[in-house]
């Protein structure tokens, strides 16, 4: 059951850091992938510096968002080079 709700927050998370990002999201499956790496790197991130965002489902799709808005801007810098 971990794994839906690890995918419910990757898909809000896409979805949100498209729009906050703007220049369109990547379709369904695009925001999906972005958002759970996204995750994944949100995650990292905020372990390594140290830093805590509340936990449960808004924490977890915060620390998510914000990680996806990294990973974007990244993309975006590496597409444009």
């Amino acid at each position: 059951m971990e794994i839906v709700w690890f995918l419910i927050v990757g898909l809000v998370a896409g979805w949100l850091a498209g729009m906050l990002v703007k220049g369109g999201g990547y379709g369904l499956v695009g925001d999906l992938v972005v958002g759970v790496l996204g995750a994944l790197l949100g995650g990292f991130l905020f372990g390594s510096l140290g830093g805590a965002v509340g936990g449960g489902l808004l924490g977890s799709i915060v620390v998510a968002t914000l990680g996806a808005i990294i990973l974007i801007v990244v993309l975006r810098l590496i597409k444009r080079a």
